[in-house]
């Protein structure tokens, strides 16, 4: 759906344009023609919201055409820190990273998608595709699954939606074994990624809560299957719940 055919509130509407514009470029649209296209704007709007995001540092051109500007960076390295999260989580994720040697996340929600806030990567295995500020889908990441435990009226409705969205990306398990394995994950409060992401990589997930006992994030530890048997899997479950109550506990969460 274009900016033009997204209902926005009344008098918001140029904001909304030039939100789309700075999306459209987070997405990899590097020249005028691109944006256009992303966006459904006529040529001279775009144009003209470019030249004031540029100004106002949110974007900026070069030889490689447009990209993220530094004012985004400032703005989201202020959002991350005014998070108390990955403050809060960061010493736990390290002690991981050190002791495992493996990928580690921490992940929030947003919207229908995981929202990763932090990665330590492995020093064994191949690199993954997360990075900190990507977007995955809920139902195919480790993370996502775990940040879901709490909701089962989604599992259905998600996992569908995501499969419409890509329909030619294989998926491990149909809708029945999926909701059936979150079934499991919610009893355990962990959950596992089969190589439902990424083929040959697989992690387990804890979610993290806060003081109200809400579900507000979610760590992981990610390998390459070899690094990743069923068993080293099942043995990580306490390690990676009890990690995930250490942060809880630090955001003030205590457990019935």
């Amino acid at each position: 759906m274009t900016v033009e055919e997204t209902p926005v509130p009344p008098g918001t509407q140029t904001l909304a344009r030039g939100l789309a514009v700075v999306r459209a470029v987070a997405d990899g649209a590097d020249d005028l023609r691109a944006v256009v296209e992303r966006t459904g704007l006529g040529r001279s709007t775009a144009h003209r919201l470019v030249q004031l995001l540029v100004r106002e540092g949110y974007l900026r051109t070069g030889r490689d055409g447009y990209t993220l500007g530094p004012t985004l960076i400032e703005l989201g390295f202020q959002a991350l820190h005014g998070n108390p999260l990955p403050v809060v989580a960061r010493p736990v994720l390290e002690e991981l990273s050190d002791q495992l040697k493996d990928t580690v996340h921490l992940a929030v929600r947003d919207g229908s998608s995981v929202l990763y806030l932090d990665k330590l990567p492995g020093s064994r295995g191949a690199e993954m595709r997360s990075r900190i500020g990507h977007r995955m889908p809920l139902t195919r990441t480790g993370v996502g699954m775990a940040l879901l435990v709490d909701t089962p009226d989604e599992w259905e409705h998600l996992y569908e939606a995501e499969t419409a969205v890509a329909p030619e990306q294989a998926r491990p398990d149909d809708v029945e074994t999926f909701t059936a394995r979150m079934h499991e994950y919610a009893a355990a409060q962990v959950a596992m990624d089969l190589e439902d992401n990424e083929p040959g990589i697989r992690c387990v997930a804890a979610p993290v809560r806060d003081a109200s006992g809400a579900v507000v994030g979610a760590i992981s530890v990610s390998a390459t299957r070899p690094y990743m048997p069923a068993a080293r899997m099942r043995g990580l479950v306490q390690v990676m719940s009890r990690s995930a109550g250490r942060i809880s506990a630090a955001l003030g969460h205590k457990p019935r």
